[in-house]
């Protein structure tokens, strides 16, 4: 099946044409999706965990969608695609991590991917504390591994860095109440966990 007998899978991730754009830089670009792995070339002109906060869409070249049910990967030349649909974006080389945090073990549950990560808060954190909650719509984690096993795909892909969209995490286990980061998903405790690592 070619491009045009994948247009069904264009719409569901709702890929559009876009025109030319100028005064930008091009970075190799991996993001996790409600039908599979998006990756290409994104056209950025400051830094990703910046933009994502600031854009409410990103310029994609040569993006190649590979579904998660398996079948041929979708191509078009240039896209927009609206934040939202982001749900895991992987950090690009040179992306730092928090200096002074603790680290907390999480496993998060976003459509068919499984995330497991460690997630970092400030020195202090209280989850009932409605000063120190964290803000934005992406939430940056370390060490993390994603998997599609609910999909016929268990093989886990790591990434050292990579942002999650707080609103796509349907559920999470970790030792700590993260309802603060994850507004809505459910929370499960680990049978086993060790506490935050520094």
């Amino acid at each position: 099946m070619g491009l045009a007998g994948s247009v069904w899978a264009c719409d569901a991730l709702r890929i559009r044409r876009h025109g030319d754009i100028a005064d930008t830089m091009t970075t190799e670009f991996q993001a996790y999706m409600e039908h599979g792995i998006l990756r290409g070339r994104l056209m950025t002109s400051g830094a990703l965990g910046d933009l994502l906060e600031l854009v409410d869409s990103l310029v994609v070249d040569d993006p190649a969608v590979a579904l998660v049910g398996g079948g041929p990967e979708v191509r078009v030349e240039r896209s927009v695609i609206s934040v939202d649909e982001l749900w895991v974006i992987v950090a690009p080389p040179g992306t730092r991590s928090p200096s002074q945090a603790i680290w907390h073990e999480v496993v998060l549950e976003c459509g068919p991917f499984e995330v497991a990560a460690r997630l970092p808060t400030k020195l202090g954190f209280d989850p009932d504390r409605q000063a120190l909650r964290p803000g934005g719509t992406f939430v940056l984690l370390g060490e993390v591994g994603v998997t599609a096993a609910r999909s016929g795909v268990p093989a886990a892909i790591e990434h050292p860095l990579a942002w999650v969209n707080r609103y796509a995490v349907e559920a999470y286990s970790a030792e700590l109440d993260l309802a603060a980061f994850f507004p809505g998903a459910r929370h499960t405790i680990p049978a086993a966990s060790s506490a935050g690592i520094r």
